[in-house]
Parts: C-alpha cells; sequence; structure tokens
C-alpha cells in the first residue's frame, strides 16, 4: 500500500511549476490553507504519482480555480480551466523536470497558458480624461 503526500513542497519543483491559468511562477503557501498562485490565487495541490516510468519522481499538480480571482476582468491576461480545474503529471528530478501529460488533455477547447507567456502583455492602465 502507497501513501498519497498532499501539499508536498520542493523548492525545485516549484522552481519548474508555473500556474496554467496566468503563466506566472511565483506560488505562496499558506499554512494550513494550501498553496496559491500569487498572481492570481489559483490552488494547486502536489501528490504523488502511482507510476513513475523509473524517473526519479513522478508528481501531479492539480490547479482549480475554485479561488481564482478576476478570471472575469483580465480575460486577456488569463485563461480558465476547462471545468474549474486540471492536472499535470511531472516527471523527472531537481534540475530536469519535464511535463509529461496534461489532464483535460489540451486541444481546440483549451490550451494552459505556456510558463510567462503574458509577460511581454502590459495591463491596460487607467486613463485619465481631461474635460
Amino acid at each position: 500500500m502507497t501513501l498519497e503526500v498532499l501539499d508536498r513542497h520542493s523548492e525545485a519543483l516549484f522552481e519548474f511549476l508555473w500556474c496554467p491559468v496566468c503563466g506566472q511562477e511565483v506560488f505562496t503557501h499558506i499554512p494550513f490553507e494550501g498553496v496559491f498562485c500569487k498572481n492570481c490565487n489559483t490552488q494547486v495541490e502536489l501528490q504523488e504519482s502511482r507510476e513513475t516510468r523509473g524517473y526519479e519522481e513522478a508528481v501531479l499538480a492539480c490547479f482549480d480555480t475554485s479561488t481564482t480571482w478576476n478570471l472575469h476582468v483580465d480575460e486577456k491576461l488569463r485563461r480558465d480551466l476547462p471545468d474549474g480545474s486540471a492536472r499535470v503529471k511531472i516527471l523527472g528530478a531537481p534540475g530536469a523536470y519535464e511535463a509529461d501529460w496534461w489532464s483535460p488533455e489540451p486541444g481546440e477547447d483549451w490550451e494552459p497558458v505556456d510558463r510567462g507567456e503574458f509577460d511581454d502583455v502590459e495591463e491596460p492602465s487607467e486613463v485619465s480624461h481631461l474635460a
């Protein structure tokens, strides 16, 4: 029998990981609450994968947008997850991680935001008009 570990924190894993909603790479751990994207508050929960295919590590990162804020405000800078959640399987070892698959599978209806995809896009600022 295998023990499933939730909310495991690995510095190297979080250096590799990015948010599929907004593309940012900074996560915040709130004790007893979980780990959240610092930019949009999407929650990420880590679970050990039952199948490693010989890799040193195999981790499932489960993203949930039930806590995400302002998805409707900055639509151009965010992409909602299908049905509010998605998972990515990460294989490898520190310094050599790779995303093996996404669930649901990216396709016509949904694509995860790539790491830093919106970094070049400036958020619209308020413009004051003189009367």
